[in-house]
């Protein structure tokens, strides 16, 4: 992992980075990529985005091999961004936190022969050919980490969590090859059942929607003559084409449809959302932010955090930050929040630093605290020191606070913490803390800390220092390493085919070679169409007027193939007429 970008990667995003281990890659695997490649320069050219047929060639992506991870993060870095590689699906928050740092998370694996039309499955040529080449366009790569950074602070539910885990396993059981029809079913049954336990959208359902119907299958342009920005499509060797039919519903882009308008990860999508431009998008969703936790606060986002059951933080007007999983608000008659409890480890913050002291060791158990102003409407983070004293708040002198709310404070101050030059936490001993007839907090639980702040103006997910609240232990830099294995029969037939086609002779020996692989494939591999289209395109370049040509053309044409392969044996035929 080299590059001044990815240096700056959070620890905790760190724990979800693997290797790449190029050299384990099959020469079929290579055959799958360069295959989808040809397509897309060929077919995409003119329905895609310009900044992506450009930025295929600007954003270290070859066509004829898989791309090092390494080589696509040194190109990337000229516009601000970096890559590195990660294994499989990973949590969204994850995922999110990511490209809010300007780094283009890269699934290691590459899609199987049997789905290289389409996979659920994050792979090498859906991220990598997908999300890579549009982020040297400037407008979309910061509407990309905008969406990253409101994703990574959404707020979820503990229901979403679960569907993540069925939507996970149903990816690895799709693309496994040796899948029963029966296993796959099932897998998708469990997430069914995950998906009905969910009640409502949350914000992380809402911005997965936002983020699929622009950044995975987005149209750009005019409603009746679309061009495609949106990876998923640029990523699928059909869908890229079929998007743009009219049995394909457009719609103008509004968040407020795309939000409305679930979608299913499995199937060709029914409907597509139009943009005008990408400064159209970057506008709209910060619109949208302004509706999320992190921007609007209140008690309305409490409430979210609540219902979350989540790690989550809540920031106070006085700068302070509490993260923890909130257990409890307590509420006055107009619904308003004046207490709230965190359970289990907490940690206190000041603009995103854990302060001293104040980690998950000493709020092991959980953090309450008052919320709101003092009667007659006192602001305490407004309160100089003078004016703290004239309240009565003075280290070793006992206090007695009324806040407006009802909720009373009466212990020994022993001490009082600012930032930036204002009060944000007053520590007391010998405290009781009362709300009506309830009693919230008593002397024998020892040092009461209130967080100051007469309101909530931020609530997001996660920690507000995760690399203290979580203490992860710094990562090794990851370097790659050789793990090749021993090719089977067929992939050692595609690695011969691949020498030929990149060989710098053609002679009698060349004929031979080839002549011997096509009677192994007639002999053993009657259904690899792949491989065929490769030979064919080696007699094209070097004896275009060789009658195997003929033979190959009517074996691919006349063979009864599923209607997936004979689309992409027309796909590459088309080619190669081309």
């Amino acid at each position: 992992m080299n590059g001044n970008v990815t240096k700056k990667i959070p620890v905790q995003l760190k724990q979800f980075i693997s290797n790449q281990y190029y050299e384990s890659y099959s020469p079929i695997d290579h055959a799958v990529w360069r295959f989808v490649m040809k397509q897309n320069h060929y077919f995409l050219k003119g329905i895609a985005h310009p900044y992506y047929v450009n930025g295929l060639k600007d954003s270290g992506i070859k066509t004829e091999s898989i791309p090092k991870v390494a080589d696509m993060n040194t190109s990337l870095e000229k516009v601000g961004w970096g890559a590195v590689t990660i294994d499989g699906l990973i949590p969204g928050s994850a995922f999110y936190g990511f490209l809010a740092n300007g780094i283009l998370p890269i699934a290691t694996e590459i899609r199987k022969i049997e789905n290289i039309a389409y996979t659920p499955a994050p792979d090498m040529i859906h991220e990598a050919a997908g999300h890579a080449p549009i982020l040297l366009d400037e407008s979309y790569s910061k509407f990309v980490k905008k969406i990253g950074e409101m994703g990574s602070k959404a707020i979820s539910s503990k229901e979403k969590l679960e569907v993540f885990k069925a939507v996970r396993h149903l990816t690895i059981v799709a693309e496994d090859p040796h899948s029963t029809e029966e296993r796959v079913k099932e897998a998708e049954r469990q997430v069914a059942v995950a998906r009905a336990k969910v009640k409502g959208l949350s914000e992380a359902d809402q911005v997965s929607r936002l983020f699929w119907w622009t950044v995975e299958y987005g149209l750009i342009g005019e409603l009746i003559d679309p061009k495609i920005y949106g990876a998923g499509l640029l990523s699928s060797v059909g869908e890229s084409q079929s998007c743009l039919a009219e049995d394909v519903r457009k719609i103008p882009f509004t968040v407020e449809e795309c939000v409305r308008t679930p979608y299913d990860v499995t199937k060709p999508q029914p409907q597509l959302f139009v943009c005008k431009n990408f400064d159209e998008l970057v506008s709209a969703i910060d619109q949208f932010a302004a509706t999320m936790a992190f921007r609007k606060g209140g008690t309305e986002s409490l409430e979210k955090a609540l219902q979350s059951d989540s790690v989550a933080t809540i920031c106070f007007s006085s700068g302070l930050q509490v993260t923890g999983t909130l257990a409890t608000i307590l509420k006055d008659d107009e619904g308003e929040a004046v207490y709230l409890r965190t359970k289990g480890p907490t940690a206190l913050s000041v603009e995103n630093k854990q302060l001293p002291g104040h980690g998950t060791e000493t709020h092991q158990k959980g953090f309450g605290t008052p919320i709101g102003r003092l009667e007659t409407g006192i602001v305490l983070e407004d309160c100089t020191k003078e004016q703290l004293r004239e309240l009565g708040i003075n280290e070793g002198k006992a206090a007695l606070l009324h806040f407006e709310s009802g909720v009373i404070v009466k212990g020994t101050v022993t001490g009082i913490l600012s930032g930036s030059a204002k009060p944000i936490l007053i520590s007391f001993k010998d405290c009781t803390v009362t709300y009506k007839d309830q009693v919230l907090f008593e002397p024998a639980w020892g040092t009461f800390d209130m967080a100051v702040g007469a309101g909530i103006p931020s609530v997001f997910a996660g920690a507000s220092d995760p690399d203290a609240y979580y203490e992860f232990e710094p990562a090794e830099e990851i370097e790659d390493r050789a793990v090749q294995r021993s090719w089977n029969e067929l992939e050692k037939l595609y690695e011969e085919v691949r020498n030929i086609r990149e060989g710098s002779n053609w002679n009698e020996q060349s004929v031979s070679q080839v002549n011997r692989i096509l009677a192994v494939l007639e002999e053993k591999y009657q259904r690899e169409w792949l491989l065929r289209l490769e030979l064919l395109e080696i007699y094209q370049q070097h004896n275009p007027s060789h009658p195997t040509i003929t033979q190959l053309v009517e074996r691919l044409q006349n063979t009864d193939w599923d209607p997936s392969v004979q689309q992409m044996i027309q796909r590459g035929l088309t080619l190669f007429y081309y």
